[in-house]
Order: C-alpha cells, then structure tokens, then sequence
C-alpha cells in the first residue's frame, strides 16, 4: 500500500510538472488556444513591431486642411489619411478637400504636403459610388495622390467593379465599420463581405467603434486575422455610447497593448492611423495625440529597431543584402522567413556598416545537426573565406560542444548553459557588441557576458563591420526571421 501510495505520488507530482512546463511553453509562444469556445492568447511575451503612425484628418475637423498640416508635422509624424468633406482654407477658403478638387487645388495639396515632407497614404471614408465611372475617378485621384489604401463603406452592387480596379491599380480596399446602423459595425460583416474576394480587399479596423458596439477589440482582430488592411486606433473611456469619449491611446479600456501584440502576431503591415474624436478637446488634440504616441514608443518592443529585412506593403524583399560563396537563402515574400540552401556561404547585410549594436532575431533548426552561424564587424566586403578570421561568428549547432555548440563565440568562447528549444520550433537571441564587450541572450537567458580578444580562429576584429547570415551546408536548412538591429551610441 505505501509503495503504491508512493507511485501514485509520483505519478501526481509528475502530471503537474507537465502542466506547469505545457503553461510556460504556451507563455514562450504566445500560443492561442480554445478552452469552452473562447480563444485564449497570452499576449505578455508577444514582442510588439513598430507600425509606422498615420493620422486621421477628421481629428482636425475643426481645423482647415492646410492649418492642420503644420500641427501634424510638430508631432513628429509623416503619415496622413484625408477624409472627402475637410475645408482646404488658405487661397481656397470653404472648398473641400475631396477626390473631384480641381487640378489647381490638387497641385497646391501636394506642394504643401511636398514643403512639410507629410504623405498621404490613404482616403477616406469615402462614398465611392456604384458605378465604374464613380469609383475610377476615386483610383484616379488616389493613384494621382500617392494613396495606395482606399477606405469606404460600399454598396453591395459597388464590388465587382471595385474589385476589377483593386486589381487594375493595384490599390487595397479598407472597409470601414462605423457603428449601428451601418451594415459594416461589426466585424463578422465584413470578414464576410471581404473573405472570398481579392487579397487588397481588407478591414479598416476602426477600435473606437468596435467599443460602441460593445464589442472586444483585440477578438474582432483575431477573427479578421489576415484581412486587415488599416486601423483606425482610438482607445475609449469604456464600452457603449451613454457617457464614454475617446481618451488618448493606452488610458482607455480598449487594452491597446493586446491590440498591439494581436496585429504583431498576425504580422500587420499597414498603417496606425490615429484617431481622436473626444468633442471636448476639439479645438486643441494635440496633448492627446502627444500622449497617444507616448504610449506607442513605450509599448513597442522593436522602438528605435531598423528593420533588416525591408517591406513594401505586404511583401518582404532582399533589397540590400548580398551573398557570397555556394549556395543562397531563399526569402518568402509574405511571411519573411529567410530559409538556407547549400554553402558554406555568407548572407550579408550590405548597406552599410554596424559599430556598436543590439542585434535582435529570430532562428529555427531543421536538426540538432543543423548548422550555421551570425557573423558579427565582418571587416571587408567578402571575397573569400578570410572573413572568418576577422569576425566573430555566433554559432548555431546544437550537436557542438562547449566553443562549437549553439550559442558559443564560435572557436573563442563557450555558452554559460544550454538555452536553445527543439529543432522546428523558433528560439529568440538577442546580441549586443559594444566596444569589445560582447553579451548574448538565448530565450531570455544570457549564455555570453564575454571581454572579446583574439582567440581560436580570429586573429584581430575591427571596430565595425557588416553582419552576415551563414548556410553552412545542403544537409539541413536554417530559417531566420524578424531581423533587427539597433545602433547604440
């Protein structure tokens, strides 16, 4: 009886153990799960991209559209969506900025956006209208302006047309959910409407609204995941319309930073159009867009990050990246996920030269033999293998022992402990090279805290240098993802 009481203890002990390692796995990964029909999705380890902030014009409604121009400008943003029925002022008094101005009107808009170095880069919301002859002279003037995303609310007659000139212009199509009574309030509508149509069809997801409609934010992203192509961020003193005002961005109930960490998983690639429609602070919303933005540096995990695979709407490219040697990393263009072929070759990053920096990025294995390598201050344009003896390579080998395992300054210095997940599964490292100091940290965990010298393999390092990508070998491929760096003074 004791020895099965003792079993069974065991047994139970051991069950827990799993839990608690299935939680902090699902912690790790953000996991989204189903338990009684509500998705679940712990979005504290999500790590926040930076969305390039747009501002909404009807956030200066009270404001003429050139006396706005300059006040967008002291926030420090460049981005701008108009909206059909602002006054233009200036020479033009009570005439209204809208897709039927007059060429003279146009080409003041766009010397004046010219001088203050501000882009519109959407429109709306605007009545497209139903026929062909309505909605080109919308593209029309969207393709004049620059505008690539277009947001309205059609008429279910409007589509087919709409759809043929998404195509023919190549512009996205933003629905927009103003609340009740408009057929679009909520979000299951519009997944509807969009789901089965052109991939440039999408939502403007309006936060705001959503909230008057009582409903979540962050689950109306989810269900609309893939198929968002604008947001609209407010935040909301609370649900519902009796007594609630827009509050500057991060001090409502929205839980702006689930919406944040929601459109980083799905990997959004629009705009953060701010909005502010709080009628009390009309005559001045600056104070609230300052503190909106605030709360958006705070928030984003990527602030002050370049980007080192570059983007253009939803498709990544190599712009600025060269290789040397066998074999190539081949990128897919909508998810962004570098993956090896063949070598022993270097992916490096040719733009320019990196000093003193925090690298931050994403790998996976094919195997535990799988293997490759980040190379740090490589010191020339490489012409042949003596880079390796002047630049430190990160190694990632699960295989390797001590200064050739996952993690070690490869040939130099070994990892304090092994951090490194399952092959399949991506793990996190972040590096930092300041000076000679240099710190590696593997899923949270810091593996290298290290003096750097000559040792092993290198000879020397310089003092800056381009950073590289290896593919090693054709027996097992390596997948980076999410490639950043920072520059530190």
């Amino acid at each position: 009886m004791r020895k099965k009481g003792k079993n069974c203890l065991i047994f139970i002990f051991l069950i827990i153990f799993l839990l608690v390692s299935c939680q902090q796995e699902m912690r790790e990964t953000a996991t989204i799960s189903s338990q009684g029909g509500k998705v679940q999705v712990d979005y504290s380890t999500v790590r926040i991209k930076k969305f390039p902030v747009a501002v909404q014009l009807w956030t200066f409604r009270k404001f003429s559209f050139f006396e706005a121009l300059p006040k967008i400008k002291q926030l420090g943003i460049r981005y701008l969506q108009a909206y059909p029925g602002q006054r233009l002022g200036g020479e033009f008094g009570d005439r209204k900025f809208s897709h039927e101005m007059e060429d003279k009107e146009i080409a003041a808009v766009k010397d004046a956006l010219q001088q203050l170095d501000l882009k519109l880069v959407s429109y709306g919301v605007v009545d497209v209208g139903v026929t062909e002859e309505s909605i080109r002279q919308v593209f029309d003037f969207a393709r004049q302006m620059g505008i690539w995303i277009i947001v309205t609310e059609p008429r279910d007659e409007a589509f087919p047309v709409l759809e043929k000139l998404a195509r023919e212009y190549d512009l996205d199509i933003a629905i927009h959910n103003h609340p009740l009574p408009s057929k679009y309030a909520l979000p299951e509508t519009v997944l509807e409407k969009v789901s089965n149509r052109d991939e440039r069809f999408g939502s403007c997801a309006d936060v705001g609204h959503w909230m008057r409609a009582g409903r979540v934010p962050v689950e109306a992203l989810r269900l609309l995941s893939g198929r968002i192509r604008d947001v609209h961020l407010k935040d909301r003193s609370d649900f519902g319309t009796g007594g609630v005002y827009d509050v500057p961005v991060g001090q409502g109930k929205a839980n702006i930073h689930d919406v944040l960490a929601e459109l980083s998983r799905q990997d959004y690639a629009g705009f953060m159009s701010i909005e502010y429609e709080n009628e009390e602070e009309v005559d001045n919303p600056l104070p609230a867009l300052a503190q909106s933005l605030d709360y958006l540096r705070k928030a984003t995990y990527y602030e002050g990050f370049q980007a080192l695979i570059s983007r253009w709407r939803r498709q990544y490219n190599k712009h600025g990246w060269n290789h040397y040697g066998p074999g190539y990393f081949e990128l897919d263009p909508r998810g962004g996920v570098l993956k090896s072929h063949g070598g022993m070759g270097l992916f490096w990053f040719s733009e320019k030269k990196f000093a003193d920096f925090i690298l931050d990025l994403e790998y996976k294995v094919s195997h535990s033999t799988t293997n490759s390598g980040i190379f740090l201050r490589v010191p020339e344009v490489p012409t042949n293998n003596d880079y390796i003896y002047h630049s430190f390579e990160i190694q990632i080998y699960d295989a390797g022992e001590g200064i050739h395992k996952t993690g070690a300054v490869y040939d130099a210095q070994a990892p304090s402990k092994d951090a490194f997940k399952a092959p399949g599964e991506w793990n996190h490292m972040q590096i930092t090279f300041q000076g000679s100091h240099l710190q590696v940290i593997l899923n949270g965990i810091k593996i290298i805290d290290w003096e750097a010298e000559p040792r092993g393999k290198v000879k020397d390092f310089a003092p800056e240098g381009y950073i590289g990508l290896q593919n090693h070998d054709p027996d097992s491929s390596v997948y980076f993802r999410n490639i950043y760096i920072k520059e530190l003074d």
